[in-house]
Order: structure tokens, then sequence, then C-alpha cells
């Protein structure tokens, strides 16, 4: 999927609404035992903690930097991948003919070889974009209770249908077999592609000057394929994952410990000037050491998050919304009917698939 046109303060809310009550409790209590019970040990000076701060908001800024580079990236990859498809299907309507065939063949059968070629790169589309949706063991997008709660929402189609039911309308029974007995399945499809290409050569019916032209479209499809794959199978640097996600939850565990009593200390001194203000001044405390808790938390989960763009988050690329738009421009480029070509996936709460 991809982000929304915007997100706002409701959105993040919701998103993180168990986060921001956790971080309102553990405020809560640490005041409640300082103030009340007088358990006023419980004092981390302020220095250490603001420099584990400093500390981890760079940490922070660099997997922020680093997530949004690998989603760009991978963008630009499908982007590629559009820009390809057009390609392919506007080179198989023009260079499929019979002006070099020694037996030209009907133009109804022309017109299925057509076909076939755009039905069976709709099935690599098809197939990559499943594969990418395949969990991995370092992902972490269905960890938490809220994304799970956005995928429930969102249907991601890759969770709803299964791979062998979307490719049964673009291959024949016999290459759906044979697709579904590899491991990578995407790889079978442009190895079907190249066999029935070099097929056609063979019978005059693709030119060779034509055959090298889609060939090199294959190697192209071939190259496109393997960077998205590398982006999937090799995840952000698990050391500066961990690390920042560690150093996130220890500076969260220290901050009230440093804000109650720093707090407490402006309270008393407020006392003589204002004394209504300054004897219940430490309870401001707990809103301000929850925002700043849910800042820093936010944006650490916005780049775990972002780190792999084909999870499924409402952050990730939209490669089931860009694969679909591909096969409708492919489908109206054959010139069928409209009402047989599939619609666009529905975006939900502004977000695309």
């Amino acid at each position: 999927m991809l982000t929304k046109s915007r997100y706002s303060v409701k959105d993040m809310v919701l998103w993180t609404r168990w986060e921001i009550i956790t971080f309102t409790l553990s405020t809560a209590i640490i005041t409640v035992l300082y103030d009340l019970l007088g358990y006023t040990f419980l004092n981390v000076p302020w220095t250490p903690v603001a420099l584990i701060g400093t500390a981890v908001a760079f940490m922070i800024g660099f997997q922020n930097n680093s997530a949004y580079g690998r989603i760009w990236e991978a963008r630009k990859i499908w982007g590629g991948i559009v820009n390809s498809s057009r390609s392919w299907g506007m080179k198989t309507k023009d260079m499929i003919t019979n002006e070099y065939a020694g037996n030209p063949l009907p133009d109804e059968e022309l017109i299925h070889i057509r076909k076939t070629l755009v039905y069976r790169h709709i099935a690599w589309l098809t197939a990559l974009r499943h594969a990418m949706r395949e969990p991995r063991k370092w992902e972490e997008f269905e960890k938490a209770h809220t994304n799970r709660e956005w995928a429930s929402i969102m249907h991601i189609p890759e969770r709803v249908f299964s791979l062998e039911d979307d490719l049964i309308p673009y291959l024949s029974t016999r290459e759906w077999e044979y697709v579904l007995s590899k491991k990578n399945k995407s790889a079978a499809l442009l190895y079907l592609q190249s066999r029935h290409l070099k097929e056609l050569k063979e019978k005059g019916i693709l030119w060779e000057f034509s055959f090298l032209e889609l060939e090199n479209l294959l190697e192209e499809l071939f190259t496109l394929q393997g960077k998205s794959e590398r982006i999937k199978n090799f995840p952000y640097p698990r050391q500066y994952a961990t690390l920042s996600y560690s150093f996130v939850r220890i500076f969260l565990v220290l901050l009230p410990f440093g804000i109650v009593p720093e707090f407490a200390r402006i309270g008393q001194n407020l006392i003589e000037s204002f004394p209504l203000i300054g004897s219940g001044f430490i309870w401001l405390a707990v809103p301000f050491c929850a925002a700043v808790s849910w800042v820093f938390h936010t944006m650490e989960r916005i780049g775990r998050v972002g780190e792999n763009p084909f999870e499924g988050s409402a952050n990730d690329v939209p490669i089931s919304t860009i694969s679909r738009g591909i096969e409708i421009d492919l489908r109206q480029l054959l010139d069928e009917d409209h009402e047989s070509i599939p619609q666009q996936f529905p975006e939900v709460l502004n977000v695309q698939m």
C-alpha cells in the first residue's frame, strides 16, 4: 500500500493509542509514588537522560532516512515495471504479424498469440506481487496489534486470494501446473515467455530483430524482478534496527524518572508566588512526559514499519494497485470489452493497496 495523501492527528493517535495509554499510566504511577507516597529516590539526573535522548534522536533520524530510501527505491523499481509492461503490450501487438511468415496465420490466431503473451505477462505481475507480500521472519508489521487491525480493514488482496486462484484466468492448465511446480514462479513465467518467442521466431511470425527487442525487454523485466526481490529478501541491517529499538525503549523507561523530579522542583519554586499552581505543578509531568514519549516512539515505529516496503502497511509501495493498473491498460490495449476487465482495487481510508 501507499501512504495516504495526508495523515491526520486522529489517524496517528488511533495507530498508537495503546502506547499513549501505556506512557500516560506509567508516568502517572511514578508521579503518585513520588508526590503522594514520598518515594523521592525515584530520581534520575536530567543530564544523562537528555544525552540519551539526543543520541536516540540521531539514531531515529538515521533509521527513518534509510527506511525512506528503501521505500523510494522500491517505488522506482515498480515504476520501471509499469513502463516496461506498457512497452511489452505495445511491441507484442505490433510485432506479432505475418510479414515474414512462411505460412501466414489467420488473424484470429495472431490475436490469440498476442493475447497469450499479454496474459502471461499479467500472470507474471500477479506472481511477483504475491511473492513480494510473502512474510519474512524479520518483518515487523504483523507483530503490532494496531497493524493487524489495519490489515483486517484493508483486506490486502494477496492475503485474501491465493496465488493459485489468481493465476487461473491468465494461463492454460498446463502452464498453470508448470508455474506452480516452481519455487520462483515469476521467473518461470518469464522462461515461458522466452520459449514462446523463440517458437514464434522459428515460424516467422516474429521477425529476428523484433525477437531481439522482446528478449531485451524480458531481460529488463528479469532485472526489475531481481531488484524488487533484493529489497524484499535483504532486510534493513538488524544491528541498526535492534539498537534503535532498544535505545528508544531505554530512553522511554528513564524519561519519567527524569521529568517528574524536574517538574516537582519547578513546582516548589512556584509555591511562594503561585501556591495553587505550584502545589499541583508536578502533575503536568504526566501529559508532558506522555507527549515526549509518544513522539519518540512514533518516529521509531514509523521507521520500523517503513523498513520493508512490501509488507502491506499504509506506508508501503502499492504493488497491488500498480499491478491491477497495468492489467487494465494492457487489456484495454487488446480492445477487450470494458465489462470483462477487472476494476481497480478500491482505496480504503484513502490508502491504495
